[in-house]
């Protein structure tokens, strides 16, 4: 579709009544002052951290925001103050709602607790998940999956809401932005994708960073309009959006929008600006997009000298009340870091006892049809999605073909194509989409074809999805699964056969489930689905034909809880996954020399059921762990020191560890079993412990 480019020419249209300007020239001077205030505040030291400031792009926010309704949602980048309180001041109803509105965001920068997030996102990740805002992110670019998945939540839940999406010109080369528009373009999402093109990405400008002179220019690549507008004039924003907000309303789909605008300040409070020149700084603020403003409303009589002035010195008074708020506020208080990392697990204890209950019938082989634990993660993907129309599944080749060994086979002829989601190859656009979803009200379960596959979701998963809620000061959450397969046995080497569940477990927020049987991969998935935190659902490629007998009754495993796959009382083995199932080989080999072995299968790794593990430990006074993961910083290796100092005293001879190779997994299939752990080698790990 060819670029189209909207002149500014404010007095050739229909000026909106007289109150609306006025309240967009006050929104305009608060950010204003705002900024100027918060620049000050940062050199004398009294705000802390990192601001990165909005000053000379307030027409774009306030023209934009003038364009949507309280319904709609908007994503933030982390110069974002102004999208923060254009958006938070259309919410507020009344000037006593409206000066609270500033108070918080002031609290917020100021690290207090009355602030938006309760002190804890600060400048870079204000939000306020309740009306709308989704969040500002410190990750350049990192809000535009979220503002697509919050897009593709607002179609499958059939609401008219729209999506804002701000980011600046250095977004725009970013993986991030063109696997979102390509995903938008695709499903015909509604998102308004707004780029302020202030000309600089920190300090390189954006002609030495692109061949293409406009951002607006690759709209073209994904079929949507792609519009250049003067960001320097508040009604051309509010003209070209609410043009592409009408558009996204009626189903057709996402626009790009590019604002060219200037931000006078630098990158951050630190930088000197060495990169411009006074003449072009000066050029920019003689087309000032606040004194523009006024001046057209002079001219055009719509209010008088005395009361534009009146607008200013208001907005300045009502900065200066958002200081001395937060001043006053108190700071969190310590007893609160660990608040809100996670949501409420929703599990019960009678959850619990039937789980022990029904475990107790599997272990004998009974307790319902056996069945492979590809099967059971097909019948709980199922059920789920029965049982709660807000779950869907997203990923690639969830739907023809069926996923990883079928788990999802049948399921898009069953729930159709906008449940069951094929979506292009785009790792991070697949878990940010997820993530936006997640906070407006679905349930996606996504799959990443191979936990290998997972680092490239990395900032959506770790960054945006595991953190937010705690950022956003606990004020949202992000029910998200994420199903993946690792392991090695297939000789596929080393971009397939990777065991990384050390490297989410690092992340706070985010769950680690690896189930090792049937019965389990049913019961935690559907657990997974059903509670509120994002969980990483590893599932090893070598277990999917494994049988199995699985309930036929509507059961849950819950997270957190350990499961004694076989009792014993010399030595306490720890395993997981695969692993579990080596395990339970060595202990049958270790028991025709007498050798009792306990085995126990954590079944989550976070939360992590520390109590079972160590009773057991206090039991046998003797613990082997066993990962097929790399030696190095393995999720073992935290186990050891969680129970050295919760159990130390109990043991009687130190702890050993069975691992996999610290070396890439090879291809050839003698070398690939040489790198990951045996039941041979775990009989002889057990064997060292007693001795």
């Amino acid at each position: 579709m060819s670029e189209v480019s909207v002149q500014s020419d404010s007095a050739s249209v229909d000026l909106p009544p007289k109150a609306d300007l006025l309240d967009m020239l006050r929104r305009m001077w608060e950010i204003r002052i705002f900024e100027d205030t918060v620049y000050d505040l940062l050199g004398r030291d009294i705000i802390k951290g990192a601001s990165h400031l909005y000053a000379g792009e307030e027409a774009v926010a306030v023209g934009a925001m003038s364009a949507i309704g309280e319904n709609d949602f908007i994503t933030s980048t982390h110069r974002g103050h102004g999208h923060c309180h254009a958006h938070g001041d259309m919410h507020a109803k009344g000037a006593e709602a409206k000066q609270e509105h500033l108070n918080r965001m002031m609290a917020e920068l100021f690290g207090r607790a009355t602030g938006y997030c309760r002190g804890r996102g600060g400048s870079m990740h204000i939000a306020d998940v309740s009306k709308g805002n989704l969040g500002a992110t410190g990750i350049v670019g990192g809000n535009i999956p979220v503002a697509t998945g919050a897009g593709l939540s607002t179609q499958m839940r059939g609401t008219d809401q729209v999506v804002l999406c701000f980011f600046g010109d250095g977004a725009s080369n970013t993986g991030n932005f063109h696997e979102s528009l390509n995903m938008a373009s695709t499903w015909k999402l509604p998102v308004v994708y707004i780029c302020e093109n202030n000309l600089y990405g920190m300090s390189v400008p954006f002609c030495n960073a692109s061949n293409c002179p406009d951002v607006a220019q690759r709209a073209s690549a994904y079929d949507m309009p792609g519009v250049i507008i003067d960001g320097m004039d508040v009604l051309a924003v509010k003209e070209a959006v609410a043009l592409a907000v009408e558009r996204a309303r009626r189903g057709e789909g996402p626009s790009l929008i590019e604002c060219k605008t200037y931000r006078y300040y630098g990158h951050s409070r630190s930088d000197p600006r060495a990169y411009r020149t006074k003449d072009e700084e000066q050029a920019w603020r003689d087309r000032d997009p606040i004194y523009r403003f006024a001046k057209l409303l002079a001219a055009e009589g719509v209010a008088t000298q005395e009361e534009l002035d009146q607008v200013e010195q208001l907005a300045e008074q009502a900065i200066q009340k958002s200081v001395d708020f937060a001043l006053a506020s108190p700071m969190p208080s310590p007893s609160e870091l660990y608040e809100d990392v996670y949501a409420p697990l929703p599990f019960t204890e009678a959850d619990k006892r039937r789980d022990a209950e029904l475990r107790a019938l599997v272990h004998k082989g009974e307790g319902g049809p056996v069945i492979t634990y590809g099967e059971a993660l097909n019948a709980a993907l199922r059920e789920e999605m029965k049982r709660d129309e807000r779950v869907y599944i997203m990923g690639e080749d969830v739907g023809l073909y069926g996923g990883a060994y079928a788990a999802t086979k049948g399921l898009y002829q069953e729930f159709g194509g906008e449940r069951v989601r094929d979506t292009p190859i785009s790792e991070a656009g697949i878990a940010g989409a997820g993530v936006g979803a997640a906070m407006t009200g679905l349930r996606p379960v996504i799959e990443i074809m191979y936990v290998d596959f997972t680092p490239l979701a990395m900032d959506q998963l770790a960054n945006q999805g595991a953190k937010n809620r705690y950022m956003f000061g606990g004020k949202t959450s992000v029910p998200l699964v994420v199903r993946t397969e690792g392991g090695a046995g297939r000789s596929i080497a080393a971009h397939h056969s990777q065991s990384l569940e050390a490297l989410w477990m690092h992340f706070p927020g985010i769950y680690v489930v690896m189930p090792s049987t049937p019965y389990d991969a049913k019961g935690l998935l559907k657990a997974a689905m059903r509670q509120d935190n994002p969980v990483m659902f590893i599932e090893h490629k070598m277990l999917y034909r494994v049988k199995g007998a699985v309930p036929e009754e509507d059961y849950i495993v819950p997270l957190g809880v350990a499961d004694v796959k076989r009792e014993g009382s010399d030595v306490t083995v720890v395993a997981y996954s695969r692993m579990v199932h080596e395990a339970l080989a060595a202990a049958e080999q270790l028991a025709e020399d007498g050798i009792s072995v306990e085995v126990i299968d954590p079944r989550s790794l976070k939360p992590l059921d520390l109590d079972t593990i160590v009773a057991s430990v206090k039991k046998t006074g003797r613990l082997v762990v066993v990962t097929e993961a790399y030696k190095t910083n393995a999720f073992t290796s935290e186990l050891v020191a969680l129970i050295n100092e919760a159990a130390f005293d109990w043991l009687d001879a130190p702890i050993e560890r069975v691992c996999g190779a610290d070396v890439p997994v090879p291809m050839s299939e003698t070398l690939e079993d040489a790198a990951i752990p045996n039941a041979e080698r775990i009989a002889a790990a057990v064997r060292k412990a007693i001795r």
